[in-house]
C-alpha cells in the first residue's frame, strides 16, 4: 500500500507529462490537410531554404504502392539540421518572414498523406547524405518518439541527384494510404485517379505560388516548380490583363492595430473581372475561372496565398451578382498574430473590428461589382428576348387627344425643350432630346442610356430633326423591366398595359411642370423607382427558359 501511495505522490510531483507517442502521432494525421495543402506546406520549406527549383515526382508502382518525392536545390541540411527539422515542434526559424511558421508543417503535412516519410539532405556536395525517417507504424508498436536512421538506398540517392542536384533536400512519402480519396485495385482506374490528383495538385500550386513561379511578377523571387517533369504554370486569379482594379489609392493601405498598441499596414486591391459575355470560352475557363466560390478575399502572407475566395464575414455568402469581384489582400509576418493563421496556412481570421472597417471600405466596390454583373447579364437577356413595344406606340399614335405638352422647340445640343402645358407657354425644361428616332418607337422605347436608376424618363423625340413629340424612355437595366417586363414579353397586352401606364405618368408630369416643379417630379420618379427595386429585391432575374415563349420552342 505504501508503495502505491509513494508512486502516486511521485507522479504528482513530476510535472513533466509527455504525450502518448502512439496516440498523438496518429492523431496529428487529422489536422485538416488534404494532398494539395500538404504538398504546399512542403514547398514552403523549400522556399524557406532558398530553393530555385522544386521537383515533385509521383510514382505508382506496379504492385499498387504509391510514392511521392519532393526535391529542392535549396541550401540543404547536415545531420543535426535534419534531426531538428524532423522534430515535432521544431525550433523557431531565425527568419521571421519564413513561410514555415509552426515547426509542424513538414511532419503533420506528410503524415496526413502517408504513414512513412523520410528527409534526405546535404549542405555541400562533399558531405554524405543525411537521412531520418518517421514510420508511424513503428512508433505505434513501440509507443516512443523514435525515428529510424536507415541508410540511404541507391534508388534514393539516384532520386536525390535527379530532383535536387548537388545540394538540397529530398522529402519522400511512402505507404501513402491517403494520397487518393478512395482505394482502387491496381489497374487503369487507379492510374487515372493518380493522374487526376496530379492535375488537381498542379492547379492548386499554380494559384498558391503564382507570384513565385511567374517570371514577370517581380514581387517575389522566381521559382520553378515541376510535377513529373512538367513545369507548373502560374495562375493569377485577378486576371490583370483584362480586369479593372477599382479600389482608390487612398484606400489600398489598411492599418491594423496589434495587441500591444502598435500598428502595421496590410495592402488591398479590388478587381472586377470581365463578364462571361466579354470573354471567349477558353478565357473563361483557363484565365478567369469565374464561379460563385471564386469571389471574395485572396489573402497572401509574404507573397504566398493563404486563402482563396470567400467573404470571411465581411459580406454575406457568395452569390452570383458578385462573382466578378476578387479582393487581393497582402500582409507580412508582422501581422501573424493579428490574423491567427491556422497550422495548414490555408485559413485566417479577421478581427470583428477589422471586418467592420473592411466592409466600409469595400461596400462601394461590392455594389459596383453587383451592378456591373446585372448590367451585363441583363444585356444578355435583352439580346435573348426583345420586348415588343410597338402596340403601345400604335395605340398612342392613334389617340391624338391625350393630354400632353405641346412642343414648340427642342435643342439636341443643350438637351432642353420648350413646351406649352397647363403651367403656361414657353416653359423650358431639361430633358433628353433625340433626333432621327424610328417612327415605330417614337412614343415608347426601352433604352440602356438611363444611368440615374429611374425606371422611366420623359423625352422629346423626332423622326428627323424637327417636330418633336413627347415620349417616354424605359430603363432596360431597372429591376422592374428585367423581372417583370421580360417575363411578360410573351403577353402583348401585359407589355402594352405597362407601357401605356408609364407613358401616361410621363405625360402628366410634363403637362403639369415648370422649372420650379421639375425637381419635385424627379423626386417622385426617384422614389417610385427605388421602391420598385426594394419590392422586387427578392424576385430573381428570369432564367433563360423563362425568356423563351412557347411558340419559339
Amino acid at each position: 500500500m505504501n508503495d502505491l501511495i509513494n508512486g502516486a505522490n511521485a507522479r504528482m510531483n513530476d510535472l513533466i507529462n509527455d504525450p502518448n507517442a502512439s496516440r498523438l502521432i496518429v492523431g496529428l494525421r487529422d489536422t485538416g490537410y488534404n494532398v494539395k495543402t500538404a504538398a504546399a506546406d512542403i514547398i514552403d520549406n523549400s522556399i524557406a531554404a532558398g530553393a530555385m527549383n522544386v521537383n515533385i515526382e509521383i510514382q505508382l508502382l506496379h504492385d499498387g504502392r504509391k510514392v511521392v518525392y519532393f526535391g529542392d536545390d535549396g541550401h540543404g541540411m547536415d545531420d543535426n539540421g535534419v534531426w531538428k527539422a524532423m522534430r515535432y515542434g521544431a525550433d523557431k526559424r531565425s527568419d521571421a518572414k519564413s513561410l514555415g511558421k509552426f515547426g509542424l508543417g513538414l511532419k503533420t503535412a506528410s503524415s496526413s498523406v502517408c504513414k512513412c516519410y523520410s528527409v534526405i539532405s546535404r549542405k555541400s556536395e562533399d558531405q554524405p547524405l543525411a537521412k531520418l525517417t518517421w514510420d508511424l507504424e513503428h512508433v505505434e508498436r513501440k509507443n516512443v518518439w523514435e525515428m529510424l536512421a536507415e541508410p540511404v538506398t541507391s534508388d534514393q540517392a539516384e532520386m536525390f541527384e535527379e530532383l535536387c542536384g548537388r545540394t538540397g533536400t529530398l522529402v519522400i512519402w511512402e505507404n501513402c494510404d491517403r494520397l487518393l480519396s478512395k482505394e482502387y485495385a491496381p489497374g487503369a482506374k487507379e492510374q487515372a485517379a493518380v493522374k487526376r490528383m496530379s492535375e488537381s495538385l498542379s492547379k492548386h500550386i499554380s494559384l498558391v505560388f503564382h507570384r513565385f513561379i511567374d517570371e514577370n511578377d517581380t514581387r517575389e523571387r522566381n521559382l520553378t516548380i515541376r510535377i513529373n517533369e512538367l513545369a507548373v504554370p502560374p495562375w493569377n486569379p485577378f486576371y490583370p490583363q483584362r480586369s479593372e482594379q477599382v479600389l482608390a489609392p487612398n484606400k489600398q493601405k489598411v492599418v491594423v492595430e496589434l495587441a500591444d498598441g502598435s500598428e502595421e499596414v496590410a495592402e488591398m486591391r479590388a478587381w472586377i473581372l470581365p463578364h462571361r459575355r466579354d470573354m471567349t470560352k477558353q478565357e473563361e475557363t483557363e484565365f478567369a475561372r469565374i464561379s460563385n466560390g471564386a469571389q471574395g478575399f485572396y489573402v497572401y502572407r509574404e507573397g504566398r496565398l493563404i486563402q482563396d475566395g470567400g467573404w470571411m464575414d465581411v459580406f454575406g455568402a457568395p452569390e452570383p451578382h458578385t462573382s466578378l469581384l476578387r479582393i487581393e489582400f497582402d500582409f507580412g509576418y508582422e501581422l501573424d498574430e493579428a490574423f491567427r493563421i491556422d497550422v495548414k496556412k490555408s485559413r485566417i481570421l479577421f478581427h470583428p473590428d477589422l471586418e467592420d472597417g473592411l466592409r466600409r471600405i469595400l461596400q462601394p466596390v461590392y455594389r459596383e461589382a453587383g451592378a456591373r454583373y446585372r448590367r451585363e447579364s441583363r444585356d444578355d437577356a435583352n439580346i435573348r428576348r426583345t420586348v415588343d413595344h410597338s402596340s403601345a406606340n400604335k395605340n398612342i399614335a392613334g389617340t391624338p387627344n391625350t393630354a400632353k405638352p405641346q412642343v414648340t422647340a427642342a435643342d439636341v445640343r443643350t438637351q432642353t425643350a420648350e413646351i406649352t402645358n397647363n403651367r403656361g407657354a414657353k416653359i423650358r425644361l431639361k430633358a433628353p432630346v433625340q433626333n432621327n428616332v424610328s417612327p415605330d418607337s417614337i412614343h415608347v422605347e426601352a433604352v440602356t442610356i438611363i444611368t440615374n436608376g429611374h425606371l422611366w424618363e420623359p423625352a422629346y423625340r423626332s423622326p428627323g430633326s424637327a417636330d418633336h413629340v413627347p415620349g417616354v424612355l424605359l430603363n432596360k437595366h431597372h429591376d422592374f423591366y428585367q423581372k417583370i417586363y421580360q417575363r411578360a414579353a410573351a403577353n402583348g397586352y401585359a407589355v402594352e398595359g405597362m407601357d401605356l401606364l408609364l407613358y401616361a405618368f410621363a405625360m402628366a408630369e410634363q403637362n403639369n411642370t415648370d422649372p420650379e416643379l421639375e425637381p419635385v417630379f424627379e423626386d417622385i420618379r426617384e422614389e417610385i423607382s427605388a421602391n420598385l427595386r426594394k419590392l422586387l429585391r427578392h424576385v430573381p432575374d428570369p432564367e433563360p427558359s423563362e425568356l423563351t415563349s412557347e411558340d419559339e420552342d
